[in-house]
């Protein structure tokens, strides 16, 4: 079940997705009378740019979280006409018509565990030869982060959760490619490129912890402990930085 988001305190951070956005949208090749899937569109700021890139084109905008595209309804109110809004999990077939021409995606697909369920779930929606740009946390991603988690919960790296348990999925560059030959996809392009985010020590840290990086984390806690794990998470960092490691990806469905 995707999780949901404290949209309004997403938007009023300063996120780093705001250049991983436009780096990856800067990979796509297109025309302007596109149709172009947002998958994990969050609160739309990609989604605006992408209306922007297809001035006479649409957009269908993706995403779990109901409180995200109640966001992201307000943020482009004036811009429904040519914006489809769909409340669906991405590893699962959605309720959208017909076959897009390009998928990109920003910061989504590492909250999503089964990668070759999401990829073959994506493929069937891109019509052949169509676009596919992503980028999300790749192997190494959080490293420190997730290090002190497991020092604050008292837990050893090989005791890391998997299946239904598992908060994230960090893919690296060969198991990637793989999934997405085995999904459908050519013309594959995948890397790692190392993005550290630097934050403003205590409030800005633990707000950014808390509402970006821990929610999942935090969502299997009591709410009355939530700001004590965050704090005790900040506290073990040597420096106030998100160890951001991003997996690029570029495709085409084959």
């Amino acid at each position: 079940m995707p999780r949901e988001w404290d949209a309004k305190t997403y938007d009023s951070l300063p996120l780093p997705h705001q250049q991983w956005g436009k780096r990856t949208l800067g990979r796509l090749n297109l025309k302007g009378g596109e149709t172009v899937l947002d998958a994990g569109c969050g609160t739309g700021r990609d989604t605006a740019a992408l209306l922007d890139l297809v001035p006479d084109g649409r957009v269908i905008g993706v995403d779990g979280s109901s409180r995200m595209l109640d966001q992201l309804r307000t943020k482009l109110a004036d811009r429904l006409d040519r914006l489809e809004i769909v409340q669906a999990d991405l590893t699962k077939p959605l309720p959208i018509s017909g076959q897009v021409d390009a998928i990109t995606s920003v910061a989504t697909f590492h909250w999503i565990t089964d990668h070759a369920a999401l990829f073959a779930n994506l493929a069937g929606h891109l019509r052949p030869g169509g676009q596919f740009v992503a980028e999300c946390g790749g192997q190494g991603n959080v490293a420190l982060i997730n290090a002190a988690v497991g020092e604050v919960l008292g837990r050893k790296s090989e005791d890391e959760p998997e299946g239904k348990d598992k908060v994230w999925y960090f893919g690296g560059v060969e198991e990637t490619t793989q999934r997405l030959r085995d999904a459908g996809f050519t013309d594959i392009d995948v890397n790692l490129l190392p993005d550290p985010a630097r934050l403003e020590p205590g409030e800005q840290l633990w707000s950014y912890l808390a509402t970006v990086v821990l929610g999942s984390h935090l969502d299997k806690l009591p709410e009355s402990d939530h700001e004590d794990f965050v704090r005790a998470v900040a506290a073990r960092l040597p420096e106030p930085v998100v160890d951001y490691v991003r997996l690029n990806i570029t495709a085409r469905r084959a």
